[in-house]
């Protein structure tokens, strides 16, 4: 099999990609929920509660790194996922139920965002590194890219299915659908063959195994580069629930289904994106320049369109270079990273473009409070704009990426060698 799906030819990987499919819809239907309750139901359109529910939620990405990286690189990475898996179901359906019965109060949404981004800052350096043991090495890079197409194609579904069930049934009712998803990734991780699977050299346990994976960061000046592009567009880009929800309800006084659809919107482009990341064969440098110079430019259409429809199509463009930016940052960082560090270099990752969601997301919600949406969106861009020029600066500096990673090999085997940690 060639193109954009040859990671197929993996049995594994089919089983996986299947239910992690449904897993993902149910995901962004509960997203959407829960960005529909704060800003709706719980508050009148604050904009604030949606950047603290989001902080609450990512926040743990930092808070936890010094375990979670550490358990991705030296625990059963199969067992971690299904026991972080059925965690974050069972958080769906009791905040679910909460809902469904009219108990839920804003505090608890606090709670539960608190507790789901708790059991996902396990979840997911663990799950994007078991990837790994599904695929051979040389479809890492295609696997990594289709798994994007999954979560965007999913992202593309969810919202509007959300959309509908909110406006015919009611908000709860998708929190408790979302937690009953979780099962197909639970079966699928009950159903892979495992004499097939490829575990990667597991990390050997020392007292400095938590630092090891800053230091290997901090020796390589091209995953510096990489982290730094990440902060700068997590922080204050990739805050789309804020921006989405204040723009269609603020902006173009639209309802809950037209909420949903501008969430699909950008999750077609974001498809895209992850499509054309899997084709291409090794990402570098200068496509994570083009991305995130698109990034600053769609953003910059979104905050000037005049209505709902064209705002809608400058999130498709938007979704195509956020896409193009993460798939290959993942992409990039797990190729050049040893297959023994990538737990803790992944959860650093992770840690950074999820983690400074506290920062960004409680800034970006006061400024749309304050200025309006659209003054939002311009935060957006100037940080995808500031990530451009930070590659740009790189690349002037006539260093090659792969100077850095054979001289952190060499560095690393010396490491071994003398017995250091």
């Amino acid at each position: 099999m060639r193109g954009p799906f040859r990671a197929l030819e993996s049995a594994n990987y089919r089983i996986w990609a299947a239910g992690a499919l449904v897993s993902n819809v149910g995901t962004w239907m509960q997203r959407t929920a829960q960005d529909w309750l704060v800003l709706t139901e719980l508050t009148h359109r604050n904009a604030t509660a949606v950047g603290i529910v989001m902080g609450l939620q990512f926040g743990p990405q930092i808070l936890l790194l010094p375990f979670t990286g550490f358990a991705a690189d030296h625990l059963d990475r199969r067992k971690l996922v299904f026991c972080t898996q059925a965690t974050m179901g069972l958080l769906a359906l009791g905040l679910g139920l909460l809902v469904v019965t009219g108990l839920v109060q804003l505090w608890h949404v606090y709670v539960f965002a608190f507790l789901f981004g708790s059991a996902a800052a396990f979840d997911s350096p663990a799950r994007q590194t078991f990837i790994s043991e599904l695929v051979d090495e040389k479809h890492l890079p295609n696997a990594l890219g289709l798994n994007s197409t999954s979560f965007n194609a999913a992202r593309m579904i969810g919202p509007a299915i959300a959309g509908g069930l909110i406006a015919g049934i009611g908000t709860g009712w998708v929190f408790l659908i979302n937690g009953l998803s979780f099962l197909a990734v639970l079966c699928s991780l009950n159903l892979l063959r495992r004499g097939q699977l490829k575990p990667s050299h597991r990390a050997i346990r020392s007292r400095g195994s938590f630092a090891d994976g800053f230091r290997y960061v901090w020796g390589r000046p091209d995953l510096k580069v990489i982290l730094l592009m990440l902060f700068l567009v997590g922080t204050f880009g990739f805050n789309f629930p804020i921006f989405i929800s204040t723009m269609s309800v603020t902006v173009f006084h639209k309802g809950a289904g037209a909420y949903g659809l501008l969430s699909s919107m950008m999750a077609a482009g974001s498809v895209t994106g992850a499509l054309m990341a899997a084709a291409r064969a090794k990402p570098g440098i200068p496509v994570l320049l083009a991305g995130a110079a698109i990034f600053g430019a769609g953003c910059t259409l979104a905050a000037v369109m005049p209505d709902y429809a064209l705002f809608g199509l400058a999130l498709f463009v938007v979704g195509i270079a956020a896409q193009t930016l993460t798939t290959s940052i993942n992409s990039l960082v797990q190729i050049s990273t040893e297959p023994a560090m990538r737990g803790r270099v992944i959860a650093i990752l992770l840690a950074i473009a999820l983690g400074g969601t506290p920062i960004g997301a409680p800034i970006v919600g006061w400024i749309a409070d304050a200025f309006g949406p659209r003054w939002a969106l311009g935060a957006g861009a100037a940080s995808g704009l500031l990530a451009a020029m930070v590659a740009v600066v790189y690349l002037a500096s006539g260093r090659q990426p792969g100077d850095d990673e054979a001289a952190a090999v060499r560095d690393q085997a010396d490491a071994n060698f003398s017995g250091g940690g």
